[in-house]
């Protein structure tokens, strides 16, 4: 498999469609958490469009697969991945997975082997008084908290105790998970270049819809605070479109969110690198053709 992975508003889409047209016969999988939900396009930079190249479309999997409003995991994803990898490899094509969700890939590329786990109603019934800061320090007595993810709410906080107590009470056969031999590519774009090209994104979608496609949402029933879930985009776009934020405060502080965001993806793809996975950075400034002749003569190698 090859695997093309890099920050937001990196061109990595588009490149890996020329990759895909440039070896031929070649499928892409998104590794993206956001693309999955139907109806959240514009937001997530889900550009069908940018899959065609004249009259070919090139194939991909994982996009639209879930309504918005729903919640879509780790363990999903991996499930619905190796279906679409399987199901690429039965028919004699090449997988490419793109994406920047750098959980989503490196549970692929370093096997991550999960479990379901189930809901625990009586553990739910006995968690759903406490206060966050007590489910924190309840949560705190099962792992380390190296970042804020798991207690950001009350239930986000009773969802993790009732993972790592199903995980303590029911030790079972880990789940296997294929190990893939894969080339990893990553687009290595300029800090100053990659915040230019998200501001001038972030712009660009503003203009060409992406309030009406948040309020579309809401108006088909989506719950605020569903979108919110989301972050970025669905989240700022829902607080002005309710009423938190005003236009420009929206504006900005999406901006700012983004920044951050595409730092947090650097952070990881370079912690991945410390894990073992191997990426060959490719200068996004060099011409296409160029960039595409690199991967190849990786690829081949």
């Amino acid at each position: 498999m090859l695997a093309v992975v890099g920050p937001t508003a990196s061109g990595k889409t588009s490149l890996a469609v020329d990759l895909a047209l440039a070896i031929g016969n070649t499928e892409i999988i998104s590794a993206d958490s956001r693309q999955v939900y139907r109806g959240m396009d514009i937001g997530t930079g889900k550009d069908i469009a940018e899959y065609r190249r004249g009259d070919i479309v090139v194939p991909t999997h994982l996009l639209d697969i879930v309504d918005a409003g729903e919640k879509y995991n780790l363990f999903e994803f991996q499930r619905d991945f190796l279906v679409a990898y399987n199901d690429i490899m039965e028919r004699g094509a090449f997988p490419l997975m793109c994406g920047g969700s750098g959980m989503y890939v490196e549970s692929v590329l370093k096997g991550y082997r999960l479990l379901p786990v189930p809901e625990n109603p009586l553990l739910r019934q006995s968690l759903e008084d406490k206060s966050l800061e007590e489910l924190t320090a309840i949560l705190s007595q099962y792992k380390a908290l190296h970042n804020n993810t798991d207690t950001d709410t009350k239930k986000r906080a009773i969802r993790a105790i009732e993972i790592e107590e199903y995980y303590r009470t029911c030790p079972v056969e880990e789940r296997t998970f294929p190990q893939i031999k894969c080339l990893t590519v990553g687009v290595a774009v300029d800090r100053e270049v990659r915040r230019e090209r998200i501001s001038r994104r972030l712009h660009e979608r503003l203009e060409n819809g992406m309030v009406a496609e948040v309020q579309g949402l809401l108006e088909r029933g989506v719950l605020p605070e569903q979108l919110i879930y989301y972050g970025l985009e669905y989240k700022f776009l829902t607080q002005y479109i309710i009423g938190e934020l005003s236009y420009d405060e929206m504006v900005k502080g999406l901006e700012i969110a983004i920044h951050q965001f595409a730092k947090r993806q650097m952070t990881w793809f370079r912690g991945m690198e410390k894990r073992g996975v191997h990426i060959h950075w490719i200068d996004v400034m060099l011409p296409r053709e160029q960039q595409v002749e690199q991967i190849k003569e990786l690829l081949y190698d």
